[in-house]
């Protein structure tokens, strides 16, 4: 399912996720600390599975359609984050990774592809407002991370969602106009 470098790439990415998102997300608001090895592994608990499930879910539709798929980080998006993140740039721009599929994909196939992305962020979100509703005892870490979660993947969901190339959302749109 996962190449070597897959997983190696997947490696590289959650770290740099973790330490772009330290300062973001943070297991406690009132701690100001310039690095912590807590905080980086709070932020790539927290914050990297939303990134790598997303393009995991595009992989992983991909190839339940027969189509060949493979996950790749973004050295120029992820290096640009990080570029940001040394400079204390209040601004974040991300794009850590994609995957490839080669050849031409049916338009019925592409649509779902697309989807799967966003639908996996969408869930994700639902399990955090879930999980934030009915989980009655909760630690102050555990409820900062499901906030953060929740408020993430909301976010992923709805920008991955905009109609407008290289986003999701316009390879969702143009590939449902395709199909009617």
């Amino acid at each position: 399912m996962l190449s070597l470098w897959e997983i190696i790439s997947l490696v590289i990415m959650t770290v740099a996720l973790g330490y772009i998102f330290t300062g973001y997300v943070r297991s406690d608001p009132y701690d100001f600390k310039r690095f912590s090895w807590k905080e980086l592994k709070f932020s790539m608990i927290v914050a990297a599975p939303a990134v790598v499930l997303h393009e995991f879910g595009h992989k992983f539709v991909a190839m339940a359609f027969g189509h060949s798929a493979t996950f790749f980080v973004y050295w120029w998006g992820l290096g640009l984050a990080l570029i940001l993140k040394v400079i204390n740039s209040p601004l974040l721009i991300l794009a850590p990774a994609y995957v490839s599929i080669p050849g031409g994909i049916p338009a019925f196939d592409a649509f779902w592809i697309a989807l799967a992305g966003p639908l996996v962020n969408l869930i994700l979100f639902l399990i955090s407002m879930l999980v934030l509703k009915y989980k009655k005892k909760m630690k102050h870490i555990e409820m900062v991370g499901w906030t953060i979660s929740k408020r993430l993947n909301l976010f992923l969901f709805i920008f991955n969602m905009i109609p407008i190339p290289p986003l999701d959302g316009s390879h969702v749109l143009s590939n449902l106009l395709a199909m009617f």
